[in-house]
């Protein structure tokens, strides 16, 4: 289990970007996040993957006897799409033996063990043979695909995603989201921020709404309600989502 006890967090001391936040996640939870842009999901989830230490709280990490873990289990974190730089010069097998760094001392070269890993890690994202393309020629659903490859070279007990599907469209967000229930699936803890309610979160097992603070959680059907919504988004917030879906 995942255990957020009080966080709060800032970028000043008169300005809390998370605030209060107490949270459990279970092993083998599929979590979105939901709120607004601006509302702190980024940074909760860069405290969760210990980019970020709080200000104030604990984050803790417990077996399944209730005794907290002395150290971080493996978590394979994706950033938003729109941070990178895709004018670096590297390929997709590039950028996948990146994610093998962590736990090698030295520069990964790519052996023909790596190159299995990889190729098996293509095969599930459903990018075969594109192993020798560089990373700009894909489409934005590609790209997305391949850093979550990166992710999974580490083989991690969580993984966190802030807003895997933004920018996307419909072929590649489904697929993304495919590939999330099916690592779900085989006991990997998904934690993704979103503000899709209608693609993502209604399709969610469990539903955290959050702006600064937890707004509500639980059920997407229990959840994801007008009241809710508009604490959580703020009333132009809240009709301009609800005519984008409508139209």
């Amino acid at each position: 289990m995942l255990k957020l006890i009080d966080i709060s967090f800032g970028f000043s001391y008169h300005d809390y970007v998370v605030e209060g936040v107490n949270l459990e996640i279970p092993k083998g939870r599929f979590v979105s996040i939901v709120g607004p842009s601006g509302a702190g999901k980024t940074t909760l989830l860069k405290i969760i993957s210990g980019v970020h230490e709080p200000w104030h709280g604990d984050v803790e990490f417990i077996d399944a006897e209730g005794i907290p873990l002395h150290c971080m289990p493996s978590i394979g974190y994706i950033p938003q799409i729109e941070t990178i730089d895709w004018t670096f010069p590297v390929s997709v097998q590039e950028v996948l033996a990146m994610g093998s760094w962590n736990y090698k001392s030295y520069l990964p070269w790519i052996d023909k063990k790596l190159k299995q890993q990889i190729k098996d890690i293509l095969k599930i994202l459903g990018l075969n043979n594109y192993g020798n393309r560089h990373i700009r020629e894909l489409s934005g659903g590609e790209q997305q695909r391949v850093f979550l490859g990166r992710a999974l070279m580490r083989n991690p007990e969580i993984l966190i995603l802030d807003e895997p599907t933004t920018g996307l469209d419909y072929v590649s967000r489904e697929k993304i989201f495919e590939i999330l229930k099916n690592l779900n699936n085989d006991g990997v803890t998904v934690i993704l921020s979103t503000h899709d309610i209608t693609n993502i979160a209604k399709r969610s097992p469990w539903v955290v709404c959050f702006n600064k603070s937890i707004i509500s959680e639980g059920y997407p059907r229990d959840v994801l309600k007008e009241t809710t919504l508009l604490q959580t988004f703020g009333l132009p917030d809240y009709r301009a989502l609800t005519d984008e879906d409508d139209g």
